[in-house]
């Protein structure tokens, strides 16, 4: 079993179970730039590279407005929608 910390608030446990991983990746990657300094620069290298290895793989990028605010509601149904994958992009 694997434990996930919540950092939102730990007085109350939650119980989460990790959602199975596939055996490979195919369809649409979304690449998710959360607007930290230098995230951009980390999903260049990323997309390159992913694009390289999964040449079939289809990548879309999209940005947050704010990296201090969860991403806007029509922003993650667009992504849900649109999207096999995401691979979000943290970075300082």
């Amino acid at each position: 079993m694997t434990t996930i910390l919540d950092p939102t608030d730990e007085r109350v446990p939650v119980h989460r179970e990790l959602t199975p991983r596939p055996v490979e990746i195919t369809g649409k990657v979304a690449l998710l730039d959360i607007s930290k300094p230098r995230g951009s620069v980390l999903l260049d290298r990323l997309e390159a590279r992913l694009a390289e290895r999964m040449p079939g793989v289809l990548l879309q990028r999209y940005k947050k407005p704010t990296f201090a605010k969860p991403a806007p509601e029509p922003l993650r149904q667009e992504i849900l929608r649109d999207n096999d994958f995401v691979i979000e992009a943290l970075a300082d």
